[in-house]
Formats: structure tokens, C-alpha cells, sequence
């Protein structure tokens, strides 16, 4: 299984980060992609990778919640890493009008500047959408091209909201905690859609599925999300296993026996 989207490279994990790594590797976790959140949040995750160079890989981005005044200069600095080596994705990038709407319009215009770098480089796009999905694909609409492609992360939208995300065609939809709780509306919608369009997340710290729901979220715990899947989908837990991971390869254009990146 690969865990396409955590961030323990964060705070939450400073006093058994290694362990938690370990977990995952015992879980069966055989790689974990790892989103940026800002620039303060780079080096953190650039000395996981460094750590762990052939199972924690990195994406470059500014996170929605993170744009702020100087959004302009926390783009420079994803411009600068995009030229300056190679990045497995775009991310975490989009939008999110849940709490706060004051940057709406610098976030609108950081997310397409961002679609745009990936585009660019043939590189994924990890999106974040929270009460901003039409926006979202509205911006979207205005590039749709064979090199745009990626996750939208978190789903746990209607059927509706999933065919619309699935009509671009390059776009796989993160499922990871959240539908295992207990009125999560997700399962229903995820039984009328084909298991090949799925990739597995954890959003670790946030987000644990059941029955570690309200604790700290970690890698290791996409296993609860595959077996549920099995279970939901009336096949074995190999089966949600392969298809995730072919789903992961083709979006992030690996290389499946050293998960290099083909450019």
C-alpha cells in the first residue's frame, strides 16, 4: 500500500517519528508521499525525505490556509524548489472557504499559478478543497490539458461531485479516515464508483480512521482504510492493495520497482 498523502514530517511526530516509519513498513505501507504546507513547513519535510530517501517522497506547494499577504512571495519560493530538483507532485494546493474567505481571491490566483507550474513541469497537483469545489473545478476548466492530472484530496463529496472530478479525466479521488466513520455519507457514494479511481491517504496527524478515530492520525493506519474498502466492495484486501497502487503509479508516473519518477 502507499500512502499518498501525510505529514509526519510535522511537530506532532518529533518524539517517535521513526517509529511511526517503522509501523508504517510493518503495516505494509511501502511508500508514503509527503505535501508541503508552506515554507516554514519545507525543511521539516525535506529532512524526512533525507532520512528516508527511497520511501518518503516529497511535493512542493503552498497549502490554501497558508496564503496570506505574502502569498506572492511563498510562490516564489515553490517557483524556485519546481527549478531547482525534482519533485514527485504539486501540492498541497487549492482552495478552502470553510473558515475564512479574507484571501479568497490571492488564493484563487496562488492555486492557478500553481496549476500552471504543474502543468509546466508534467508534474501531479494534490488538491485541497474544502467548501470550494465548484471554484475549484471552475479554475481547473480553464486548463484542462493531457499533462493535468492528479488527487483530490479527502474526497468525501456527493456522487455528483464525484463524477464531476472524475469527467477530467486524469483525477483520482484520496480516501482515507473519513470514510470509515460512522455517518460518513462516502461509502454510499464510493458503491457507484469503480475502485480504480480511488488512491489511499491518511492526512496523518489529522483525520484517523476507525478505531483510532479522535487520536493521532500515522501512516501505518491506511491499512484500516484498505480493509474497510475490501469489506465495502465485497473483494479482498489484495485487491484494494493492487489497485491503489496502480492508481498511484499512474498518477504520479512512477517507476514500480524503485518508485522513481519518470520524466
Amino acid at each position: 500500500m502507499i500512502d499518498t498523502h501525510s505529514h509526519i514530517y510535522l511537530e506532532e511526530f518529533d518524539q517517535d517519528r521513526d517509529a511511526v516509519v517503522q509501523r508504517a513498513r510493518d503495516a505494509g505501507i511501502e511508500h508514503i508521499i509527503l505535501p508541503n504546507v508552506d515554507a516554514g513547513s519545507l525543511p521539516r519535510m525535506l529532512a524526512l525525505e533525507a532520512a528516508y530517501p527511497d520511501y518518503c517522497h516529497v511535493a512542493i506547494g503552498l497549502h490554501p490556509t497558508s496564503v496570506a499577504a505574502n502569498y506572492k512571495q511563498e510562490l516564489l519560493m515553490v517557483h524556485a524548489e519546481l527549478e531547482r530538483r525534482k519533485w514527485i507532485a504539486v501540492g498541497e494546493i487549492g482552495l478552502d472557504f470553510y473558515w475564512d474567505q479574507t484571501f479568497r481571491q490571492e488564493q484563487e490566483q496562488a492555486f492557478r499559478r500553481q496549476v500552471e507550474w504543474a502543468i509546466l513541469y508534467d508534474l501531479p497537483v494534490i488538491i485541497h478543497t474544502r467548501s470550494s469545489l465548484k471554484e475549484t473545478l471552475a479554475i481547473l476548466a480553464d486548463y484542462k490539458t493531457d499533462k493535468l492530472r492528479g488527487v483530490f484530496h479527502c474526497f468525501s463529496g456527493t456522487l455528483e461531485d464525484a463524477e464531476a472530478i472524475l469527467s477530467y479525466g486524469g483525477f483520482k479521488l484520496g480516501i482515507g479516515g473519513t470514510v470509515t466513520f460512522k455517518k460518513s455519507k462516502t461509502p454510499c457514494v464510493l458503491r457507484q464508483i469503480a475502485l480504480e479511481h480511488l488512491v489511499l491517504e491518511t492526512d496523518a496527524p489529522y483525520l484517523a480512521p476507525v478505531p483510532f478515530r479522535g487520536k493521532r492520525n500515522e501512516s501505518a493506519y491506511v491499512y484500516y482504510t484498505a480493509l474497510f474498502l475490501s469489506e465495502l466492495y465485497g473483494c479482498s484486501l489484495s485487491d484494494i492493495q493492487k489497485a491503489t497502487i496502480h492508481s498511484t503509479y499512474e498518477i504520479f508516473r512512477l517507476n514500480n520497482e524503485k518508485m522513481g519518477y519518470i520524466f
